[in-house]
């Protein structure tokens, strides 16, 4: 799933500093040209409901939310936090629609981003405040639900930017812990039982399944850094043996359940996990590459070190330079958390990596 071309492309995963939707959008539309991918930018610093989860527990259809100290929380029906975090979702689409109609920046191609099922749950708190990936039966409401909510989100996004081809980019950084059983109770004096992996294939294979179906016609998983409002949000680098291990199982079965790309920090990597997405790349799945670390108060590697990073084990593996186009080059993580002028700066290094894979590629 890199361009369709013969170009290796670049993408944001999601979040972006500020306040300003028009800014982001504008900024989005306007990097990221084809045969990039812009994307529908998040914005947390505006507050509650503008946070990764609360964004896409407003998509969720029969299942209110509201916060609570220790995070969102199901309830009976939508109050304040609900409804603040479906109207900035509304505004973000509808900013979209004047910044694409009133420009020449009309995408031919649009991403927008989710919580995915498993993460969702591991962040959300039933009722009497466990996390809902204790309960199997929630955590099957948690997937039928965001399921029948993509259906009427990529409606809303086909209507603002009318002809695009729309990929669903499912942020999924709690898997590893899910299955290794090291995500804390809500009291953090236990942890929650592992999730067996084979629900794991079924859940994502069908939540794969509905995104087409709801109109997505490409769908990524990304196994990268952490989504904040989650669970343990560790980075795979940063987690012990077991959840290594589950890191390894949750990239198998994301690899098995029928997406198009895979997303995954390069810092994360070692060798069999490139024997596994070499196998994906040559069956044509393409990989989202997190390449460019985003650290505030650093200024990223030389976009030549960075493009090493990945020659190195794609020469390795016997990897075809033809297969470069399957890359799409991204920021190892969202970019809120730095400045706007350093996540230019990082932005603007993924273009230049992709462009010197482009240049390889080519040659």
């Amino acid at each position: 799933m890199g361009s369709a071309s013969n170009e290796v492309s670049a993408t944001m995963l999601g979040s972006w500093p500020g306040t300003d939707p028009v800014e982001a959008a504008k900024l989005s539309l306007g990097l990221f040209t084809p045969p990039h991918l812009p994307s529908l930018p998040e914005l947390p610093a505006r507050g509650i409901g503008s946070d990764a989860v609360g964004r896409t527990a407003g998509m969720l259809v029969e299942l209110p939310v509201d916060v609570q100290p220790y995070g969102w929380r199901f309830v009976d029906r939508p109050g304040g936090d609900h409804r603040r975090a479906v109207s900035a979702l509304s505004t973000d689409i509808n900013v979209l629609a004047d910044v694409a109609g009133g420009s020449d920046h009309q995408p031919a191609a649009y991403k927008v981003q989710i919580v995915g099922p498993v993460t969702l749950a591991a962040a959300i708190h039933l009722h009497y405040g466990e996390r809902a990936l204790r309960d199997y039966g929630a955590r099957r409401d948690v997937a039928q639900s965001l399921s029948a909510g993509l259906v009427l989100h990529a409606e809303k996004v086909r209507s603002a930017a009318p002809g695009a081809e729309l990929t669903l980019q499912i942020d999924e950084p709690e898997v590893a812990s899910a299955l290794a059983g090291t995500i804390p109770t809500a009291s953090g004096y236990r942890t929650l039982r592992s999730i067996p992996a084979s629900e794991l294939r079924q859940t994502w294979t069908a939540f794969v399944a509905a995104a087409k179906a709801a109109g997505f016609a490409k769908v990524a998983i990304n196994l990268g850094t952490g989504v904040a409002g989650s669970a343990s949000a560790a980075e795979p680098a940063e987690t012990n043996s077991a959840e290594m291990a589950s890191w390894r199982k949750g990239l198998e079965l994301a690899l098995e359940c029928g997406i198009d790309a895979i997303a995954v920090p390069l810092s994360a990597l070692d060798t069999g996990h490139w024997e596994q997405l070499a196998g994906a790349i040559e069956s044509g799945v393409g990989m989202w590459a997190g390449t460019v670390p985003v650290r505030a108060g650093q200024v990223p590697p030389s976009y030549s070190a960075l493009v090493e990073r990945i020659m190195r084990p794609w020469h390795g593996l016997g990897l075809p330079a033809k297969s470069l186009s399957l890359l799409r080059i991204t920021p190892d993580n969202g970019l809120a958390a730095v400045s706007p002028q350093e996540a230019r700066i990082i932005v603007n290094r993924t273009l230049e990596v992709a462009a010197a894979l482009t240049d390889l590629r080519n040659s």
